[in-house]
């Protein structure tokens, strides 16, 4: 096992490893930014080491900066957490190439899953489901018309290397179709550096859902269950739960099976996403795979009872995973509720500013995963997220009454919050019966706003 772990990351998350590092008997090295001189993962962490100014691009972003606190501070190894430098392959191979082991998947598995366009191919070839659309990226507008005609409109154009909603635009006719598609370019160039496109039917009233996976590097690969993430808004999730309350035992056995078979396909190790869009028929169709912890793993957790940050410190020092699928047992229900620092009132603009009172809930079934505490200050430079309260409990009702409850009782002044918007979507019938698919809330934004 390592003696020592630099965390390439910040926030919740940073604080999340630093916590299993500690119970591992792992010295944990975290890295700041100047903005984030005083936050929680620099004073919970063995050593802090600054990495650069606030811009994620001069800090978070600069490989050479962490790589050189990785090489100073003598750390085995570097867990990159999630966004930043999670899923770039080439950060993972410099973290190799100077005998610092990456906690993830190989360079290739990054690679491969990470051109959203090659991932499908590969899908293809081996006969998993995928949602109809091009072979690979678009070439040009007169390409893409051709492909939405054959698959029938609406149609969605996603980034090649795209992720977190970005670079996404639906077209219902050919007239849109032709204005979004030089968007779509533009905004996947300016993203990830990657103007490359490809195009999918789009399915209306979709759920989506992903299977979450383990692997090590001996071939042994298993899935913990799925995760219904179809509470989103712009393609940013907000809600999730598990299990998927309208998925038959038997679908989910196959999804599972199919989600383990991505990964062996992929060549995967460590703890990954395998992620599905299933339509109103129940038909389901790979979307994608996200080569990295999830911010939504906490959700898994509780209903298996298996720590996913130990089990990807453990596969990363050469570890079997030692679990058989028959050893996975889910038990009871979970939701998590990510509480952004956003003004829902006002197109859910981030909010920066001071927390001055801050008052977390508790009780039976209550996880909160955050980093923030009294007289914190929101920085503009970072996402919104302030922390995640996951709630479990013997069934999906019990869950709701303690959510509603928690939320209740959680109290977050100084700056405006998501908190309302999770209640009301908690008191909506149509939530409350399972009634929900991915555009539930611009469906439903009269009703929640």
């Amino acid at each position: 096992m390592f003696e020592r772990v630099l965390i390439a990351n910040r926030g919740e998350i940073a604080v999340r490893i630093i916590r299993a590092c500690r119970e591992m008997g792992i010295e944990s090295v975290a890295v700041f930014s100047e903005a984030d001189r005083d936050c929680l993962h620099t004073k919970i962490a063995d050593m802090a080491i600054c990495i650069g100014p606030p811009a994620s691009k001069l800090s978070y972003l600069n490989m050479t900066s962490i790589l050189s606190a990785a090489m100073t501070s003598r750390c085995q190894a570097v867990h990159p957490g999630y966004g930043f430098l999670a899923e770039n392959a080439d950060f993972a191979r410099l973290c190799r190439e100077n005998e610092i082991e990456f906690i993830g998947p190989s360079t290739d598995s990054i690679l491969t899953m990470g051109d959203k366009a090659a991932a499908k191919r590969l899908m293809q070839a081996h006969r998993i489901p995928v949602i109809p659309g091009s072979d690979g990226s678009i070439q040009s507008e007169r390409d893409a018309i051709k492909i939405a005609k054959k698959i029938s409109f609406p149609v969605i154009i996603k980034a090649a290397a795209g992720g977190g909603g970005r670079g996404m635009r639906i077209a219902n006719n050919e007239k849109e179709l032709k204005s979004l598609l030089a968007l779509a370019c533009q905004e996947a160039r300016s993203a990830f550096g990657n103007d490359e496109v490809y195009i999918e039917k789009y399915l209306e009233e979709p759920r989506h859902i992903e299977v979450q996976i383990a692997a090590d590097k001996f071939g042994n690969c298993i899935h913990l269950g799925e995760r219904d993430c179809s509470i989103q808004r712009r393609h940013q999730k907000l809600i999730e739960e598990s299990p998927a309350i309208f998925i038959s035992e038997r679908k989910r056995r196959e999804m599972g099976e199919i989600a383990v078979k991505v990964a062996r396909v992929a060549g995967y190790f460590s703890a990954g996403t395998v992620e599905f869009l299933v339509d109103k028929n129940g038909n389901y169709y790979f979307m994608e795979m996200n080569t990295r912890i999830q911010v939504e793993h906490p959700v898994t957790e509780c209903i298996t009872g298996i720590d996913i940050v130990k089990m990807q410190l453990a596969v990363a020092a050469g570890e079997k995973i030692g679990l058989e699928q028959h050893d996975i047992k889910q038990n009871g229900h979970a939701i998590e509720f990510r509480i952004n620092a956003e003004d829902t009132a006002n197109d859910f603009r981030p909010t920066p500013g001071k927390i001055s009172r801050l008052f977390l809930p508790g009780g039976p079934g209550i996880r909160i995963d955050t980093h923030i505490f009294n007289g914190y200050n929101i920085s503009s430079h970072y996402d919104s997220l302030l922390m995640k309260l996951i709630v479990w409990g013997r069934n999906r009702d019990e869950v709701i009454g303690r959510s509603i409850g928690a939320l209740s009782e959680t109290v977050i002044d100084g700056v405006p919050t998501t908190i309302t918007f999770h209640q009301k979507i908690l008191n909506n019938a149509f939530f409350r019966s399972g009634k929900y698919y991915t555009n539930f809330i611009s469906r439903r934004m009269s009703d929640l706003s």
